[in-house]
């Protein structure tokens, strides 16, 4: 045994080994190339709930053809995580299986997609003509050099030789349909659909993939698929995720709602029970932001904030989640617009003002929108000096925001700030036609980002309310139509449509309009100032719902046998090891102290030494913030014992023989069966905050400490949101 002293001495003086000159699994590195080395590590297990489809290959073992239908079943649902774990176990029992790559190339990207793909290639000899095909068709499609445009073509074109040759292949009708969305041919789209269909009625990816061909406007053309895929595949965030876009692209805000809520408690539900953080679900901050919006549309501020501090209190990851990562899958972006949209939307201007509320960043994006937000609370609280100043600030980002994330939304604040601050001011003329300019330039940006709206609120509204206090309800009528026609039952519109027409005196009119709304914000919080503003009108309606088809009522749809509510970070799985004197070490001696384990692999592991030594280096940072360190690997407590007396390693080492807590925290490869290095964050409740785990150790111990702390010390964490379901 070798202590890490002497290991690091040893290191100093040898070159650099390469990786066929190691033993890979010592250094938790596959032994089938970096491709492995990312993705799942544990084997799958059935699944129900996801459909079924199936996609005949060659096999010399018939239980190989169960997963590859389930990952293929799997990547209709766009679930490319779980799909590469069933093909992954396809390799392990019959290593060298040709279709088992090709599913990994079709579930994977970048390098790995490539380095699977050479290995698909190699064996296409080994399996049908027809199999054959389609491992040419990606082979020709990912070609060195074949731009994203070509890509598309070629293996649109490839899969239409498939079908031509092969007509009774379901599964070449679907994979042409889903590379087809987007196009021009959404008619075309759906006859294949129906053709599909009609010899299997459940096919996940037809239903799925006429969901997408008709999502937006037209979506009245998707409403079948939308409850049979969501039933097929109820335990798929997705398949709940996409019926919650079509109902909402065409206003029914209530069934939106429940499809949304429903695909973020199925996710959560994953998570927990499969030891996930919220950065390794790819649709997770989705999800929740648009859950927002459809509460912000059902009058629900409060429940819609809630799921924004959801989002800011997911774990970070310097590799997939860092605050600053562009992207719709980062929670903590995804969560800063869904609390930017509803305070903005519904006027919290208080809150917009009040220090930390918001937890803003010091970057081009935070700052304009900061400026922004802050001009309009200023401006509504009459405080028209500071909302000039704030004015000022935005102004002068101009040159800043150039190539930023914020630059498309800019315009659009610049101008509807402007166009507030002439309002306040009483020049009129120049107030409308900003606003106009500003309402304008925002249907544009909608047209763009609306999954869900990147700006805060339509400003066609806010122009609406400008002509109302100008005294032109006839204007402001037109005005709030204009954001109907965008957004289908918008209940802000309703509300400004409602009392446009009884300033009009066309109370009919009116009362209909209104009617529309209390149908809206049937399920609205309590409080809500908007409803009370609309009930202030004395108008008699009754109820109604004009969309085509019946809605549920979100708020008393329960929805808990689908999962939580709330993210919370999962229970630590049971720690039961040894320590260098061979007494049992458990979590619970630790209760009350925040606990980073690391999973190494032996002080022969040149990786691992250096993670040791980074940590020991920075222990005091460790205990400064009352966190212990734990090191756990399979070398005996006698092995354990040596090294603290020879290297006065301030952490506690620990022994799994056996790898019995490896396999616990998922930690082992399953498929390769060896050691994997994780390091996890433990909170003072037992419950795991933050973890990584791959075939390298984690040695950004900068971002380590801040999360620790950032999750002591976050005053804005997520709460139940109190909503009905």
């Amino acid at each position: 045994m070798r202590s890490i002293r002497s290991l690091v001495a040893i290191l100093l003086l040898l070159p650099a080994a390469s990786a066929a000159e190691r033993d890979l699994s010592k250094i938790g590195h596959s032994a089938h190339g970096a491709a492995f080395d990312e993705g799942p590590r544990q084997k799958p297990w059935r699944m129900t709930g996801i459909g079924k489809s199936h996609f005949p290959i060659t096999t010399a073992v018939p239980e190989v053809q169960e997963w590859f239908d389930q990952g293929n079943t799997l990547l209709h649902s766009y679930w490319y995580f779980e799909a590469e774990r069933a093909f992954r176990w396809c390799l392990k029992l019959e290593p060298g299986n040709a279709m088992a790559y090709w599913g990994l190339v079709r579930s994977t990207r970048g390098e790995r997609q490539k380095a699977f793909l050479r290995q698909a290639v190699q064996r296409k000899d080994s399996v049908s003509a027809r199999e054959r095909m389609y491992i040419e068709a990606w082979e020709e499609a990912l070609a060195p050099g074949v731009g994203f445009r070509e890509r598309n073509e070629t293996l649109r074109h490839k899969l239409e030789m498939i079908i031509l040759e092969h007509p009774d292949d379901l599964e070449a009708k679907a994979l042409f349909v889903n590379q087809n969305l987007g196009s021009e041919t959404r008619i075309g789209n759906e006859m294949i659909i129906r053709h599909i269909l009609a010899a299997n009625p459940e096919h996940p990816g037809a239903h799925h993939y006429r969901v997408h061909n008709w999502d937006g406007p037209e979506g009245v053309q998707a409403l079948e698929s939308c409850r049979t895929y969501g039933r097929l595949a109820f335990e798929v965030g997705h398949a709940n995720h996409m019926p919650g876009h079509v109902y909402s692209g065409i206003g029914m805000w209530h069934e939106a709602a429940i499809w949304m809520d429903s695909a973020t408690r199925v996710e959560k539900k994953y998570m927990q029970k499969r030891l996930t953080m919220p950065f390794n679900a790819w649709n997770y901050a989705h999800n929740r932001n648009y859950l927002s919006y459809l509460q912000e549309q059902l009058g629900m501020p409060e429940a819609s904030i809630s799921g924004a501090r959801q989002l800011l209190a997911a774990p970070l990851d310097p590799k997939y989640n860092d605050a600053d990562r562009p992207g719709a899958y980062n929670c903590y972006r995804q969560g800063l617009k869904a609390l930017i949209r509803a305070t903005v939307k519904f006027e919290q201007w208080d809150e917009i003002l009040r220090p930390g509320h918001i937890p803003w960043r010091d970057n081009v994006e935070d700052r304009a929108w900061k400026a922004y937000m802050e001009s309009l609370a200023h401006m509504a609280k009459g405080e028209l000096l500071q909302a000039n100043d704030a004015f000022q600030k935005l102004k002068s980002m101009d040159e800043e925001v150039i190539d930023t994330a914020v630059e498309r939304s800019y315009a659009i604040m610049l101008a509807e700030a402007e166009g507030l601050l002439m309002l306040t001011e009483g020049e009129s003329v120049k107030a409308i036609g900003k606003l106009t300019e500003a309402a304008e330039k925002e249907i544009e940006r909608r047209a763009f980002a609306n999954d869900p709206p990147s700006y805060p609120r339509p400003v066609y509204n806010v122009l609406g309310r400008a002509y109302l206090k100008l005294g032109s309800p006839l204007l402001a009528a037109e005005a709030f139509k204009r954001t109907l026609k965008t957004v289908p039952n918008e209940a802000f519109a309703l509300l400004g449509l409602a009392e446009s027409y009884k300033a009009l005196g066309k109370l009919e009119i009116a009362s209909d309009y209104y009617g529309r709304l209390l149908h809206v914000w049937a399920g609205a919080e309590p409080g809500l100032k908007a409803l009370a503003q609309a009930r202030s009108l004395g108008l008699t309606a009754q109820p109604k719902d004009i969309s085509p088809e019946p809605q549920r009522n979100y708020r008393t749809t329960t929805l808990e046998s689908l999962g939580p509510e709330v993210w919370e970070p999962y229970p630590a799985p049971r720690l039961d090891a040894l320590d260098v004197k061979g007494q049992k070490v458990t979590l619970q001696q630790y209760r009350g102290k925040n606990v980073v384990l690391i999973f190494y692999l032996g002080s022969e592991c040149p990786h691992c030494v250096d993670q040791l030594v980074a940590v020991k280096n920075r222990y005091d940072d460790f205990e400064a913030i009352e966190t212990v360190v734990l090191a756990i690997s399979s070398d005996t407590p006698e092995d354990n014992r040596e090294t603290l007396e020879l290297d006065d390693v301030p952490f506690t080492l620990l022994s799994d023989q056996g790898f019995a807590n490896a396999k616990r925290f998922h930690s082992y490869d399953e498929f390769e069966e060896i050691e994997l290095h994780s390091t996890i964050f433990i909170d003072r409740q037992g419950r795991v905050r933050w973890a990584r785990t791959g075939g390298d150790p984690f040695m950004e111990l900068d971002f380590l400490l801040g999360e620790i702390e950032r999750v002591e010390q976050a005053t804005w964490q997520a709460v139940p949101s109190g909503a009905g379901n």
